[in-house]
Formats: structure tokens, sequence, C-alpha cells
């Protein structure tokens, strides 16, 4: 699917892009692809069972899997990440933040494979990034946000695209289908700290936020996370 120009969504379960096992949701995160003259930037890459789909998806649209240069993974579990170890494979750069990357590169309940009756297939990251920095990747400036609390590895991305602010959010903020916020049965969820990342998060303008799940904010994406901070600041305390 066509977010902008060189933009793509192309994978995801709960809009139906990609597809894991009947009657099963929320088991393929969304997945997202920047196209660069240089090569493509990948954000989450699902399930590891629907990479085929994923890589049909970008054909669709022109985009040539062996092109992927980076991966960018906003948290560790395993709809987000679980193809990880398929890309690295690949020869695909793997980047995310120090609990992500430490998740990821241990295949532990971290990584919530109870939750798909799955095993995690371990791997390492390649480049650990910090919060707040800015990475230069195919001449493209993205910005890290951690966003602890859904996960203690969450991570927001930053970045300009079309004279557009994009943020890549993970599960940060719930889709609007269901509720508020990211699921809270993983191991290392936080309601303390997600509100402090909620509070955080609200204070930023964005003009299109892409989550991890359902459908992309194209109007004042800033609203709806200011809604889940209400919703937290009420419900948690």
């Amino acid at each position: 699917m066509q977010i902008l120009n060189n933009l793509f969504q192309v994978g995801g379960d709960l809009n139906g892009i990609t597809f894991d096992a009947p009657d099963a949701l929320w088991n393929d995160g969304n997945s997202y692809i920047l196209s660069t003259p240089k090569g493509l930037i990948m954000f989450d890459c699902g399930c590891g069972d629907t990479m085929d789909q994923i890589f049909d998806n970008m054909r669709y649209w022109g985009l040539d899997p062996q092109d992927i240069v980076y991966c960018l993974f906003t948290h560790a579990h395993f709809d987000h990440a679980g193809g990880a170890h398929i890309l690295k494979s690949r020869g695909v750069q793997l980047i995310g933040l120090p609990d992500t990357a430490d998740a990821i590169a241990n295949g532990d309940d971290r990584c919530c494979g109870y939750l798909y009756h799955k095993t995690f297939n371990p791997t390492t990251m390649d480049y650990i990034a910090e919060d707040g920095e800015v990475l230069r990747l195919l001449d493209i400036e993205i910005k890290t946000m951690h966003l602890p609390g859904h996960s203690m590895g969450c991570t927001a991305y930053f970045l300009e695209w079309e004279e557009r602010r994009l943020v890549f959010s993970g599960d940060v903020i719930g889709t609007l289908l269901s509720g508020h916020f990211g699921w809270s049965g993983s191991i290392d969820f936080d309601k303390e700290k997600y509100i402090l990342s909620l509070l955080k998060f609200s204070k930023i303008d964005t003009d299109i936020m892409l989550p991890g799940h359902g459908m992309i904010y194209f109007h004042r994406p800033r609203i709806r996370v200011e809604e889940a901070l209400n919703a937290a600041l009420m419900e948690w305390r």
C-alpha cells in the first residue's frame, strides 16, 4: 500500500496486507519501506512467517527485496521482529536501541514467543543506536526517541519526507480499533514508564504517524497521543 511517494506499507495483518494464521490477528505488525535512490530502509519486519508475502507486496510496487539495506526495529516483540534473522541472513543491516537489541539477541521472553506459540530465532544487531541519536542512512536523517512502557525497548523514529514530518511509532500508541495503548501482557510492560513516555511523546508535533498495527494517522497525530496520555492518567493512577 503506497502512503506517500516512495513510502509503502508492505506488511500488517490487522488491515489484511499480510496473513499469518486462521483467526489470528496481531500476529504480524505493520512493516514499512522507504525507497531512496541508494536503497531501501525497512521499519519492522513482521513475524517472519509472512516474509514471502512482504517480499511479494514489495515486488508489486516495483521494490526489490534485495535492495533492503537497513531494517530499524521499534521493539523486540515477535510480531515486529520475528523475521529479523531472515533479513540478517540476506545481508540486511539491523538497527535498534539497546533494550531491543539485547532482547532480539537473546530471543527470550521479552520477545513474547509465548503469545504466538512460536520460538523466536535470535540474531544480533549490526548497530545499536541511542536515545535521541540522529542516524544518517542512505542520505536520510532519522532521529530516535526511546519510549519505554509497552516494552522496555520501545522506540519511535522521526524523519522528514516530502515536506512532512513522519514518525514510525511502533506500539507506543494503540490502534483506534483497540484502545489507546499497546498490549500490556509483555514481560517488561511498565505502566509508570509508559505514562512518562506518553507525556514525552505528546509534546511532539508530526504530520503522519505510522503505527505498529492498524490504521495510519494522517491528521494531527499529536491529538491521538494526547488522548492516550489522558486515558493513561485516568486509568493507571
